[in-house]
């Protein structure tokens, strides 16, 4: 199903965006390893992580970023028209496991309009929120609209 991206004129501050639930399991976490060469053992080894304090493996970092570039960019419609991400990693994120579900669901609201440089921008807030609904990855967007 294409997604017809927002225009300038349909979006206002308080615009929500769907929202994005997704559910990493160990393997997600071993295959965005590979991708992005995060090999730290806190992400797919249980006994080290337990070892540094943790109550299971973690999702990494920059996991959980792409997961809101990717709630920001199915509603823009296009990658092309991120112009900014940025995000805070406040808590850790389980994967989900058989018989302990796990998710990560992002939330974003448009914040501010502006006109820059020929360009209609949005800026977007973030929330990554872990499956209890805690703020664990408040993050940012900056997007152009058409």
């Amino acid at each position: 199903m294409d997604r017809v991206a927002p225009r300038w004129d349909d979006v206002e501050v308080g615009t929500r965006l769907p929202e994005l639930r997704k559910e990493a399991t160990t393997r997600t976490l071993v295959q965005f390893a590979g991708a992005s060469e995060d090999f730290h053992e806190i992400h797919y080894d249980r006994e080290q992580a337990e070892r540094l304090g943790l109550p299971d493996v973690i999702l990494q970092g920059y996991l959980k970023k792409s997961y809101l570039a990717e709630c920001v960019t199915n509603w823009i419609g296009s990658p092309q028209r991120l112009r900014r991400l940025s995000a805070e990693y406040r808590g850790v994120d389980a994967p989900s496991r058989q018989g302990r579900p796990q998710s990560f669901t992002v939330r974003g609201r448009v914040t501010r309009l502006w006109q820059e440089g020929g360009e209609k921008l949005a800026e977007i807030s973030l929330e990554g929120r872990d499956g209890g609904g805690r703020l664990t990855t408040p993050g940012l967007a900056v997007v152009a609209l058409g």
